[in-house]
């Protein structure tokens, strides 16, 4: 259950990267900043809708330590990511949106035989403990973004930015994982498909919501557009595709502080 909030407090809105951030410029009216543990907070207004916008950084500690100050600081009553992530189902394509329902911290855990059983952080990693893993998302609000998303028009990207033809993205909701390495690996990408049900991999999502549990259940809504396919050559896709694919990710996020 999580915990009731004025409705006029402020929605967190997180990107890992100045890629990410830097499509928030044109919708964005700022009333004031700060800088705290190196990240700068920007309050004000997106599209109508109190926020206060930060940069993260990379991986789950720099994303929980910004999601806590959100939450402190500012009494931020949801927190939403915006970004990019890895594919890993082989119908998803680079462009394509995943809005998770479903956070999971896929490197938390046991690393038996040469791979890692997660565990819920916290949870110790051991035979006999329960190993139910997930932050879900409530139904209600997943069916709300989903209705609100679906109506968003979203512009075709180009060849070059999905590494192929020209592609309208599609909006999927799933399961996304998050780990502290960059997914460079089909043979992993397709293990953690498997194993977790995956539609992207990330390095921030489920710390976010790892704190947010921790403080109530404050929703938490991540909407990453596919920037790679996290198999060996994503590294190079990544850094050809992530600004213009952001923008569809941040895109969509605009029509979602409207309805949370």
């Amino acid at each position: 259950m999580s915990r009731a909030m004025p409705k006029d407090a402020p929605i967190g809105v997180i990107s890992a990267l100045s890629e990410e951030a830097a499509h928030f410029a044109d919708g964005f009216t700022e009333t004031g900043r700060e800088t705290i543990g190196g990240s700068l907070f920007r309050a004000g207004q997106l599209d109508g809708v109190a926020v206060v916008v930060v940069e993260c950084g990379i991986g789950k500690v720099n994303a929980a330590v910004v999601a806590t100050v959100l939450l402190t600081r500012f009494g931020c009553r949801a927190l939403v990511f915006s970004g990019v992530a890895g594919g890993l189902h082989e119908g998803l394509r680079v462009g394509d949106v995943v809005l998770a329902d479903r956070l999971i911290a896929h490197d938390y855990g046991a690393l038996t035989a040469g791979a890692i059983k997660a565990y819920q952080p916290g949870v110790p990693p051991l035979p006999g403990f329960d190993d139910t893993v997930g932050y879900p998302v409530d139904g209600d609000l997943i069916g709300r973004l989903r209705s609100a998303l679906e109506t968003v028009s979203l512009p075709p990207l180009s060849a070059q930015a999905t590494g192929g033809d020209p592609h309208v993205p599609v909006l999927h909701v799933g399961t996304v994982l998050t780990g502290d390495t960059f997914l460079n690996c089909p043979e992993t990408r397709d293990r953690l498909h498997i194993t977790h049900g995956g539609l992207a991999v990330e390095m921030e999502g489920a710390a976010i919501a790892q704190v947010a549990d921790r403080f109530d259940g404050v929703p938490v809504v991540v909407i990453r557009a596919l920037s790679d396919q996290a198999g060996e050559d994503s590294h190079l896709s990544f850094a050809d595709f992530v600004r213009e694919v952001a923008g569809v990710a941040a895109l969509l996020v605009r029509k979602a502080v409207t309805v949370i």
